[in-house]
């Protein structure tokens, strides 16, 4: 007697689907039960599967692709302050992001602060600058403001500088510098020289939120994420993100089945010169894969001793990893290997790079290294020479885009020929060694996907400098495997996400445009208007919001800027100008001469469309509408 198979619990038709399936390379239709792809392939082959009880939801021709998963995301300490934090990624003028500083200054209570933490750069702002002391002084003379700037720089007005108790008397940190007025008082700008230790103590000193917030801010977090395409993510550890203490929040959330990103976490040493007690300990109490789908320990990193943490901030020299660095890798690296643990290792340059694979080799010779996955984070000047000795040894290469936010001032410093090809990506892949791609968000670069993959396919920064020959940029496909199914790798996962295939988890995304047929100019701008994880809608925007199950209640505290600016590019505030009463009113203020014939005076409604079919402004403009004069 033959069982016949349960139907599916969902079935997706009607799209243009990116499988990155070699053997099936796209379709139209895909089925789902209990959390995986049962079928992939056309309209006619995969709806006879449909059961009495299977949601069938026609995608309408949309462009269909696997979820993005990233390299190296600071995910579970930006959880923990994300509903505290006023992003100014991808904002596009320094007017609007001091407006922004400004309406959040007016709602923040006391002895809250205001900090925008990392995730833009000056470059991107119309004016190419920073905000001075004065203008934050102005903005906020009663409430702290702290604003990091990449890894380089803390901006502080004078009610920051009171609460976290810096004056003349404060001494001079270590690997860091308070700059200071000719009386020796603290003007409010923090350097790091040459590592952020000072920056990230300093933000440090600020308030934190209760635990049942930081459950909140980080579910917001990863549907901030989810609004981006993002269905996974590995976890690089931190600086101040203590084990197994700050994982309590991101373990609870798993335990009550509220991952919305499957999450594979890295242990990253807590303390200088306690890096070989922390591994040992570690080693003991937890087991490497212990965990579930959705969250499990990936092993050790990114940094394993600090001895060999290089810091990226281009503005200084190059620093000198101190003499002691191999031995206290080795002694680390051999606990590692021993107990099988693969580990990624923080690495800008070569320099740091080349000694950090003599031990390797040299702990390769005693306790072989092959079927571990152990990779090097970002390697903006790696040499063709470093890379054939990753080959041989079995590593990969994580690289993120943390260039786009500072190749202006590599260029600065290094010159334009030693940028073009920081890093070396294409010559990578053509080695063959495995490769990835990442953010390293959410302070040194931005957690928006679509710029990391704007980067990777025309090689500019976000303020448009072309930093790249077109020899070092990749085309869309090659890039969107180093966001998917090359990522999984590095998680010890392949085969089970990354592609849209039968038997893989069914993460999949539906953006809000073509990726491959849209201008490569607007793939930074895109977002995902349907971003599934196992089958589960986790989030819906546009035809597909009645779809959106399960979103979180609203972003404690009640002043949280996530509440009215949302996330990148302040989405939020913009999708509150664009509703039915802040039209009317822009309407009622408008003073244009002349009406348009089609939309009145809703001039701002005609332009703020993002799905190109729907684009008032150019499809109009072809029929006699004068929104486009406007």
């Amino acid at each position: 007697m033959t069982v016949e198979a349960p139907p599916p619990d969902l079935i997706l038709h009607r799209g243009r689907i990116t499988t990155l399936d070699r053997a099936n390379p796209v379709a139209s239709a895909v089925a789902i039960r209990d959390g995986k792809f049962l079928a992939v392939g056309r309209d006619q082959d995969v709806l006879p599967l449909a059961g009495a009880a299977t949601r069938i939801v026609d995608l309408n021709g949309r462009c269909v692709l696997p979820g993005l998963i990233d390299n190296h995301l600071h995910i579970i300490r930006g959880g923990l302050n994300f509903n505290m934090e006023l992003r100014w990624d991808g904002v596009r003028s320094l007017a609007d992001a001091m407006t922004m500083l400004k309406r959040q200054v007016a709602v923040t209570p006391p002895p809250q602060w205001v900090r925008v933490v990392g995730g833009f750069t000056e470059q991107q702002f119309a004016e190419m600058r920073l905000p001075t002391i004065d203008e934050l002084n102005a903005a906020a003379p009663d409430t702290p403001v702290f604003i990091l700037h990449l890894y380089d720089r803390a901006l502080l007005n004078g009610a920051a500088l009171r609460a976290v108790g810096y004056s003349r008397d404060t001494p001079e940190p270590p690997g860091g510098e308070i700059v200071r007025d000719a009386s020796g008082n603290p003007t409010g700008l923090l350097l790091a020289k040459p590592n952020a230790s000072i920056l990230y103590a300093t933000l440090a000193k600020g308030p934190k939120l209760p635990f049942d917030y930081q459950l909140n801010s980080t579910r917001h977090f990863m549907r901030e994420l989810n609004r981006l395409g993002v269905t996974g993510a590995i976890d690089a550890g931190g600086g101040f993100q203590n084990y197994p203490d700050d994982y309590a929040v991101i373990q609870q959330l798993a335990d009550d089945g509220l991952l919305t990103i499957r999450l594979a976490y890295n242990l990253f040493t807590q303390k200088p010169k306690a890096e070989k007690d922390d591994f040992l300990n570690w080693t003991r109490t937890s087991k490497y894969r212990q965990g579930g789908d959705y969250f499990r320990h990936n092993g050790a990193g990114e940094m394993l001793v600090f001895s060999a943490a290089d810091f990226e901030d281009f503005r200084q020299p190059r620093p000198d990893m101190a003499p002691e660095m191999e031995g206290e890798l080795e002694a680390v690296v051999r606990i590692l290997a021993e107990n099988r643990w693969p580990w990624r290792l923080h690495a800008t340059y070569d320099e740091t790079i080349v000694r950090a694979l003599d031990v390797f080799e040299r702990v390769d010779c005693d306790i072989p290294l092959k079927g571990l996955h152990w990779f090097f984070d970002h390697a903006e000047t790696i040499s063709e020479r470093s890379i054939d000795r990753i080959a041989a040894l079995g590593g990969g290469i994580a690289v993120q885009h943390r260039m786009a936010y500072q190749g202006e001032y590599f260029v600065e410093r290094y010159g334009e020929r030693a940028a073009e090809a920081t890093p070396p990506v294409a010559r990578m892949l053509e080695k063959g060694v495995k490769v990835s791609a990442g953010t390293d968000a959410t302070r040194v670069a931005s957690y928006n996907p679509w710029v990391a993959l704007a980067w990777l396919v025309t090689g500019r920064t976000v303020g448009g400098l072309a930093l790249y020959p077109r020899r070092n940029c990749l085309d869309r496909e090659t890039a969107l495997r180093l966001w998917t199914e090359n990522v999984t790798w590095f998680s010890n996962e392949e085969g089970r996400k990354g592609r849209i295939e039968v038997g893989q988890f069914a993460d999949l995304i539906v953006p809000d445009r073509n990726y491959f047929g849209c201008p490569e100019d607007e793939i930074a701008d895109a977002v995902s208007d349907l971003t599934m994880v196992g089958g589960k809608v986790v989030y819906g925007a546009g035809d597909f919001a009645p779809l959106d199950e399960a979103p979180p209640p609203p972003a404690m505290p009640d002043w949280s800027p996530v509440r009215e600016f949302g996330g990148y590019a302040a989405w939020g505030a913009q999708d509150a100008a664009a509703g039915p009463a802040a039209r009317q009113r822009l309407a009622a203020d408008c003073g244009c001469a002349k009406a348009c014939t089609v939309h009145g005076h809703d001039h701002a409604g005609a332009l703020a469309s993002r799905v190109p079919v729907a684009d008032l402004k150019s499809f109009w403009g072809a029929l006699g509408c004068a929104c486009y004069a406007f």
